[in-house]
This record gives structure tokens, C-alpha cells and sequence, in this order.
């Protein structure tokens, strides 16, 4: 069933004018037992159809049903018995007194009602249900000194006696129905909304207290106005009904936000009234019956309230004994935990910061606030942090983590690790929550485990690894050089290992001396290295080799000796994708350089012209 508006519902509307066209008709046309009991039983028509509907709605709970079809029962008793005195009436339009068959379904149907009441849950528990209990009695005292005072001790007394129990079982069932919904209403589980139920209860506790209350107050209503104060509260009953059918989605919304908790302010009106009437009833001459019970009546709701404050009372003083403990328990873990916890706005002001602002960033906590995280974030961070920004701005009440640099009061910056929740919808925070940990150490060691996994631990050069990520992630043409020292075996064997690790540390020195930026050298293992020069020809990169071979053949001082190894560097070009083809090629040329440095060495040292390598 589609949402529709209360305020343009056409039911509703044909029951506001319904109510609205009565006044004029009954005080024109007078008292018309046919016409006010035939409407009267219309009404109850409606109110069953009304009933049904929320009854069967899928929104309404499983105890919101068995309410709603005890409510159905009601109507329907009602619907029978009115019908039943209307059909009497047109049979003999002489006809005064109510029927008993209609007294009878009409009382049986309310006190299904009240038993459907009584059995539906409470919200709360403890002294929750006891404040609740406390108000519902404070209000219901109220409406029973009123019907003391306008209908027992009165009205009552000058009927029949048929009339008068009559009467009596009928307002007290009345008074038990407007018992049941004031505790529901209070209670914040009722199968109702909160506007329908104080609409209900008015009507239904309209129709039994409506005519001797306007009869106590203004005297005889005149020709027509018994029907119309009758009338009334019938139909106010039954617009309430269809406000809760057109309502009931609200149901569903109202349990998903949790219900209870809210104070009414019921049991004040009830108080105000009662005094009211105390003071009303003690201008009359004689103190009668009907004054008694309205001091009575007043004493016992006074009674009623100074009980409801003392439980108030002892509540609140256990509740801010709590908050105090909580609150000194929130003080001692903010002191000293070694988070930093921050509150901004969408600008990077910062609102509130936790102690553990000094041990962070070296600054105390009242002189962050009213500065802005963004003058503290690392230039490099600005974008991710833009990031950051529109994320939440999009999807407001979002969490994200993210791990930034700010500066410290030393001037450095420190890796920190953080938890964003924005709460700017949370009136007790308003502002977005970074909860920060300092992750320097640890983006420390992230850093130089991530060094270790792409560098060489000897020379510190790139390894295979980073050398093929970077082939692979180049878009230009590029090219390789393929290095292998000649000699170098030679010097492992004569001065050991230790010096060979010198000779390498020196060539890796000096290759990365010849390198312009975005050129990279890499040592692939043993004494062979590679260089990757992306953007560069292979005539470039031939003049680089060159240059590589006549630097790395310069004596080195290690070891308090002057040690020489040659270099065979082999050139390939190529575009990017194909490292491993580049890589070979380098590779085979470099084959043929050594090749060919063997055979010129062979041929000068049988000439006795050069002395072996690595001497």
C-alpha cells in the first residue's frame, strides 16, 4: 500500500467535514434519536473497515495484530449493538432508553479491548516500568476524578437503576480503554502513533465522559447539542482510526529507531486539571460527595507525582553518579593512551584534541586547537587527503583509514596511521573524528624492507627485481647496457672475498656517479651489473659504455694497494615490453665485447706488453 498524506486523504477529509456539518444540522433540526443512532452506527462501519486494514497490514507486528484484532472485535460489538438500538428506534421512534443488548455488545467489545491492552508489551524495564506505571496512574486518577465529579456522584444518581449500572459499566470500561492507551502511549511500544492514540483516547473517552461533562460545565447543551456532544467525540474516534491505518508504515520507522525513553507530559496535564477542578468544585456552598472525592482525588495524585519524583530523583542521582564514573574513566584512558584523537570540521580546523597531542606531534593539546591539520600535512599528502575530503563529503557518516605525514614541532614529519569517522550528524561530537597513531617505526621498517626486496644488500644498486619493474613499467624507447668485470675472479682469488666486495661497492659507486636522473643501475649478481637508460638511442647509449668501460679500468685504492679490473659492456635498444629481449640482446653483445677484449689481451700479454688484471 502506497504512503499516502494524512492532510489530503479524502476519507479523512469526508470525516473532518462530517464532524464539522452535524453542529449546524442537530442545533437546526434538534434531537433526532433515528438520524444520531444511524450515524452512530455508519461510524462504527468505518471504524471496523479502518481496524481491519491496520490489522492485516504487513508493517504491523505480530503484537500489533492480536491489538488491532481485538480492536476489530470492539468496533464490530459496537457496529451490532448501535445497529440494534437504531432498528429499535425506527420500529418505535418512542423509544428513550439505551437497550441492554446494546450496553452489553458495546461494554463486551471494550473490554476485549482492555484485555488486548493489558496483554500488549511494555517498552523498559526496572524503574523504567516503574515511572511508567506512576504516570499512567497520575493520568488515569485524573480522568476518574473528573468522572466522579460529572458523572457518578450526579448524573448517576438520578437514573434508574437499570440506567445507572448501565451507565456506570459503561464509563468504567471507557475508563479502563483510556487507561490502557495512556499506558501504551506512555509506554513507547504501542501498535499505535503517538497522534493517533491521544486522538483515539480522547474520542473514546469522549464518548462516555463528553455529555455530563458539558452538562456540569455549560448546563443543558439545548435542542440537538446531546447529539452533537455525543456525536463528536465518535467521530473524532474514527478519524483517529484511519490516521493509524494511513500510518502504519510509521510503525516499522519507529521500531528501527528504537521507541521509549520519551517523557509525556500527561501526568502534568492530569495534575493542572485535577487542581483545576479542586478549585472549581470549592466555590459551592456545600461540600458534598462530589467535593470529597475531587480533594480525594487531588491528594492521591499528588501522591502519585511525589512518588514519580522521588524514583526520578534516586534515578538521577544513580545516572550522574555513572556519568561521573564514566567521565573520569573517559579522562584517565584519554591522559594516557598514545593515540591521538582529533575532532575537525570539513575546513581541517581542529576543535578538540586529546593530551597525547605532545607525545605525537610535540605540541600540547590547547595550542592544536583552533589551528588547521592541513597547514601540518605533508605537501606530498595533499592530494590523498583531497581524497579523503570529497570521499566524505559524498557519503557523509563514512569511515576511512589512511596513513599521512604531519609535522612535529621539531620541524620532521611523522608517519601516522588513521581511523576517520564523520559524526558532524551527532550533535554531542559535530565534527569529523581522526583517531591518529604514530607509524613512523613502522613505515621505517615497511621502507626498508620494501629497499631490501628491489636493492642490492651489497652495493645498494636495484636488483633484478626493480631492473624488470621498471622495463616494464617504461613508455618510451629505451635501452640496456649488460656490464661483467674482466679480472675481477682474478683479484677474489689473490686478496679474497672481502676485497672482491670492496671492487664491487667501488663499480657500483661509479656507475652511479655517470648516471643522469631517471637512469638506472643494477647489479643482477656476481660481478655483472646492468644499466637501464630509458629515452636514449643506441648510438647514446654506446657513448655511455664507452665512458662506463674507461672509468670502471681506473686503478682503485683498496687494501693500501691499487687494484684495476676491465669492464665488457654489451649495448641493446629497443622499445618498451620487451625486457627479456633486451636483455638477451645486451647480453650477447656483451659476450662479444669480452670475446673480443680476451683475444686483445692474449695478443698483448704474449707481446709481454701488459700485465695481467687485478694487479
Amino acid at each position: 500500500m502506497p504512503k499516502r498524506s494524512v492532510v489530503t486523504d479524502p476519507v479523512l477529509l469526508g470525516l473532518v467535514a462530517l464532524g464539522v456539518l452535524l453542529v449546524p444540522w442537530f442545533l437546526h433540526y434538534g434531537d433526532r434519536p433515528a438520524a444520531s443512532w444511524g450515524l452512530q452506527t455508519i461510524i462504527d462501519a468505518a471504524n471496523v473497515y479502518f481496524t481491519f486494514r491496520t490489522a492485516t497490514h504487513p508493517a504491523m507486528s505480530a503484537a500489533g495484530r492480536r491489538f488491532w484484532r481485538a480492536a476489530v472485535i470492539a468496533c464490530a460489538g459496537c457496529l451490532l449493538g448501535d445497529g440494534y438500538q437504531t432498528v429499535l428506534i425506527l420500529l418505535d421512534p418512542s423509544t428513550t432508553a439505551v437497550s441492554p443488548v446494546q450496553t452489553g455488545l458495546v461494554v463486551l467489545g471494550m473490554v476485549i479491548v482492555v484485555g488486548a491492552m493489558l496483554r500488549h508489551p511494555l517498552g523498559g524495564a526496572g524503574r523504567q516500568r516503574l515511572r511508567l506505571w506512576f504516570d499512567a496512574a497520575t493520568v488515569l486518577t485524573g480522568v476518574a476524578v473528573f468522572l466522579w465529579y460529572f458523572v457518578l456522584a450526579t448524573d448517576l444518581s438520578g437514573r434508574q437503576a437499570a440506567d445507572r449500572w448501565g451507565a456506570a459499566a459503561t464509563a468504567v470500561v471507557m475508563l479502563l480503554i483510556t487507561f490502557g492507551l495512556l499506558k501504551l502511549i506512555l509506554s513507547g511500544t504501542a501498535p499505535f502513533t503517538r497522534s493517533a492514540g491521544i486522538a483515539a483516547a480522547v474520542g473514546v473517552s469522549g464518548t462516555a465522559f463528553a455529555g455530563p461533562v458539558t452538562l456540569g460545565l455549560i448546563g443543558d447543551p439545548g435542542p440537538g447539542g446531546g447529539a452533537i456532544v455525543a456525536l463528536l467525540p465518535c467521530v473524532l474516534a474514527s478519524a483517529a482510526f484511519r490516521v493509524q491505518q494511513l500510518q502504519v508504515w510509521r510503525l516499522a520507522e519507529t521500531r528501527s529507531a528504537g521507541m521509549g525513553g520519551r517523557s509525556s507530559r500527561l501526568p502534568y496535564f492530569a495534575v493542572i486539571a485535577t487542581q483545576i477542578l479542586l478549585v472549581v468544585s470549592l466555590r459551592e456552598d456545600e461540600v458534598d460527595l462530589r467535593v470529597w472525592g475531587v480533594a480525594i482525588g487531588a491528594v492521591v495524585i499528588t501522591a502519585l507525582v511525589l512518588g514519580r519524583q522521588v524514583a526520578a530523583l534516586r534515578d538521577n542521582e544513580r545516572l550522574l553518579t555513572k556519568i561521573d564514573g564514566q567521565a573520569e574513566r573517559f579522562r584517565a584512558l584519554v591522559q594516557n593512551t598514545s593515540d591521538l584523537t582529533l575532532v575537525i570540521d570539513y575546513n581541517g580546523d581542529i576543535s578538540y584534541a586529546t593530551p597525547a597531542a605532545f607525545r605525537v606531534l610535540g605540541v600540547p593539546a590547547d595550542e592544536l586547537v583552533g589551528s588547521s591539520l592541513y597547514d601540518r600535512t605533508h605537501p606530498d599528502d595533499g592530494p590523498q587527503v583531497a581524497e579523503l575530503t570529497e570521499l566524505l563529503a559524498n557519503d557523509p557518516g563514512a569511515g576511512v583509514s589512511a596513513q599521512v605525514r604531519w609535522q612535529h614541532a621539531d620541524g620532521s614529519f611523522r608517519w601516522l596511521d588513521l581511523v576517520i569517522n564523520d559524526l558532524s550528524d551527532n550533535p554531542n561530537v559535530a565534527g569529523v573524528v581522526l583517531n591518529a597513531r604514530d607509524a613512523s617505526e613502522t613505515r621505517a621498517l615497511h621502507d626498508e624492507l620494501q629497499r631490501q626486496a628491489t636493492h642490492d644488500a651489497l652495493t645498494g644498486l636495484a636488483n633484478r627485481v626493480l631492473l624488470h619493474r621498471r622495463l616494464n613499467a617504461a613508455t618510451e624507447q629505451v635501452s640496456m647496457l649488460l656490464i661483467d668485470l674482466d679480472g675481477f675472479k682474478e683479484i677474489n682469488d689473490r686478496h679474497g672475498h672481502h676485497t672482491g666486495d670492496q671492487v664491487l661497492k667501488e663499480v657500483a659507486q661509479r656507475l652511479g656517479g655517470l648516471l643522469g636522473a631517471g637512469e638506472l643501475a643494477a647489479r643482477l649478481g656476481g660481478d655483472e651489473f646492468a644499466v637501464l637508460l630509458p629515452g636514449t638511442d643506441a648510438t647514446a647509449a654506446g657513448r655511455l659504455a664507452e665512458r662506463i668501460a674507461a672509468v670502471v679500468a681506473e686503478p682503485m685504492p683498496i687494501g693500501g694497494e691499487l687494484l684495476t679490473v676491465g669492464a665488457s659492456v654489451g649495448v641493446s635498444a629497443g622499445v618498451p615490453g620487451d625486457g627479456d629481449g633486451l636483455l638477451r640482446e645486451a647480453d650477447a653483445a656483451m659476450y662479444r665485447r669480452k670475446h673480443e677484449r680476451k683475444e686483445r689481451r692474449a695478443q698483448a700479454v704474449g707481446q709481454g706488453a701488459v700485465q695481467p688484471a687485478g694487479t
